[in-house]
């Protein structure tokens, strides 16, 4: 599989960044370094990147993915904290994370094979609602609005990056470690979902968002493939929601409500739906804005500015301004898919309407 000269040239400038000095540069009032932000955004990109096999492959309108990022947050905490009697190792609890929150996703999607469009919307947003009550009411095993801390970092796995940290004359960095892991597993997931965009299960999910009944007659189960991408995106949801836990170091359930799933469905409709390029940039844009551009924003302006107006406080107005423009400028994404790009492009030329 052959990737793009800038696609090498990112992963490069992310492998080195953590040792660039950079990273020590603070955000806003708050001092909060820029290193200890990125490392979110992948794990926010794991996110939106299930969400587009739902959404941008399928055409399947999830509106509950953040119900499946807390499943899997909260399924690494109570493996991993002392309040609980698991004590698993970081491994084990990410991917029994990433396979309940998959589970979960196929027994949600069963009973609403025959759904689609906003009556599909209406019951994951229904179902990520009630999860986050679950979360607040199970206070045995959840710790309700407290949450669950600490959750244990692996750092056995930080001794080679705090050395060759030493060894450029820096001083050991904590965010080394989770922004390492996080990349990695971003990494791991778009070559898994490159090489299923290409395969037979791809083309499925393609199949179905176009037709689903033409689908069927070419002899293919829808169930079977709208349960797969249930699987896959729920799946990818938890895996994000489990290295959200260990990078945070604690979970409550304040964080994974119908907020998280719009921004992260505005990620995937900015970026281009079913394209991974574009998932990744509108994450970057999105939250990238969201948690350094504008601390350092408002960190800048006068003080008599900040009595009426800062850009967080109106961060969400600007969201849906963004979206609003993209959709009627370019509805297909700043980088479309090409399958898109060209049905949309195609439609204009024999004289449609955009």
């Amino acid at each position: 599989m052959r990737f793009p000269y800038w696609r090498h040239l990112a992963i490069l400038l992310l492998l080195i960044y953590p040792f660039s000095g950079l990273e020590s540069v603070a955000i806003g009032a708050l001092a909060t370094p820029i290193g200890s932000q990125l490392d979110k955004l992948f794990f926010y990109a794991i996110l939106a990147l299930g969400l587009n096999v739902c959404v941008g492959y399928s055409g399947l309108l999830h509106l509950g993915i953040a119900a499946f990022f807390g499943i899997g947050a909260y399924i690494a905490a109570i493996l991993t904290t002392p309040s609980h009697p698991f004590q698993m190792e970081y491994f084990t609890a990410v991917a029994l994370a990433t396979v309940g929150a998959a589970v979960l996703g196929v027994a949600l999607g069963a009973p609403t094979l025959r759904l689609r469009g906003d009556y599909l919307a209406l019951v994951t947003l229904g179902f990520g609602e009630v999860v986050k009550a679950y979360f607040i009411n199970l206070d045995n095993i959840t710790r309700g609005a407290e949450g669950l801390t600490p959750i244990p970092s692996p750092d056995y796995l930080n001794v080679p990056l705090n050395w060759l940290s030493e060894a450029l004359g820096q001083g050991p960095a904590s965010f080394h470690l989770h922004y390492y892991l996080n990349l990695t597993f971003l990494v791991l997931a778009v070559v898994v979902l490159r090489n299923l965009e290409n395969s037979r299960l791809g083309r499925a999910w393609v199949a179905l968002r176009e037709d689903e009944l033409a689908l069927t007659c070419m002899g293919v189960s829808a169930t079977r493939v709208k349960l797969s991408a249930f699987a896959i995106g729920c799946g990818l949801a938890g895996l994000a929601g489990a290295l959200y836990a260990f990078s945070i170091g604690s979970v409550s359930p304040t964080p994974f409500d119908f907020n998280l799933s719009a921004i992260t469905l505005c990620c995937v409709i900015l970026g281009g739906l079913g394209s991974i390029d574009g998932v990744l940039l509108g994450t970057g844009l999105l939250y990238g804005f969201d948690r350094i551009v504008s601390p350092l924003v408002d960190s800048a302006m006068p003080e008599w500015i900040k009595q009426y107006f800062t850009i967080g406080n109106w961060r969400l107005m600007i969201f849906g301004l963004a979206l609003i423009l993209m959709m009627r400028f370019r509805p297909e994404g700043i980088i479309p898919s090409k399958r898109v790009q060209r049905e949309l492009h195609e439609f204009d030329a024999k004289g449609g309407a955009a």
